[in-house]
């Protein structure tokens, strides 16, 4: 005899899997084709529903780009870098495991970020997208500083906030866009910069 919860489940394992394939397709469409260049028609093509599924499940390009974004903010792997920060013992190692973090979540994003800071002037839901993007993202490096603070580890003349703002002025997505963009730096290159010039800057010298 068939168990009765068994339909309910593959229900929800087939809701489940078109709504991942409606959001893989529109991460896909927005990098390739941009946000304003991608309808909902071809991110129903290529998730093999209907358009009305795509309303129904995501809301349309603004929700899908929405939940894209905050999926990235809420990851398992960005909890497991706050309780990395919060954890800290050692300011060097911190500033270079921050430094490493963002490096690993700038090369796994800016391929969508790119479309968000293109499209952003020109329509206000998506500046509201970038604004969560950047609020986690500084929410990160916030904690960053506070950790180096209350470690005693900041520079004399560089206070939380300070802390705070040069953090972000090198890690941002701005600035990895200038230095792999503008200057053709690597990320291996950005990297071994940021280690280099970064500790002299916030923290005290050992």
């Amino acid at each position: 005899m068939p168990n009765p919860t068994d339909a309910p489940s593959r229900r929800a394992e087939y809701a489940q899997r078109t709504r991942q394939a409606i959001l893989d397709a529109a991460r896909e469409l927005y990098i390739e084709k941009g946000y304003f260049g991608t309808k909902v028609e071809d991110i129903a093509r290529r998730a093999r529903v209907a358009p009305a599924t795509v309303y129904a499940v995501g809301g349309g390009k603004h929700g899908l780009l929405r939940t894209l974004i905050e999926s990235g903010t809420t990851a398992e792997e960005i909890a497991a870098v706050l309780t990395r920060i919060e954890e800290s013992t050692d300011p060097l190692d911190l500033v270079r495991f921050i430094v490493r973090a963002t490096r690993e979540r700038f090369e796994e994003w800016n391929g969508l970020m790119r479309q968000v800071v293109v499209a952003a002037p020109q329509e206000p839901t998506v500046r509201e997208v970038q604004r969560i993007a950047h609020a986690s993202m500084r929410n990160g490096l916030a904690l960053t500083a506070r950790r180096l603070a209350r470690l005693g580890a900041l520079r004399d003349g560089v206070d939380e906030a300070r802390a705070t703002d040069l953090l972000w002025l090198h890690l941002c997505n701005a600035a990895y866009f200038i230095r792999t963009d503008d200057l053709g730096w690597s990320l291996d290159e950005s990297e071994a910069w940021l280690v280099e010039v970064l500790p002299p800057a916030l923290l005290k010298a050992r």
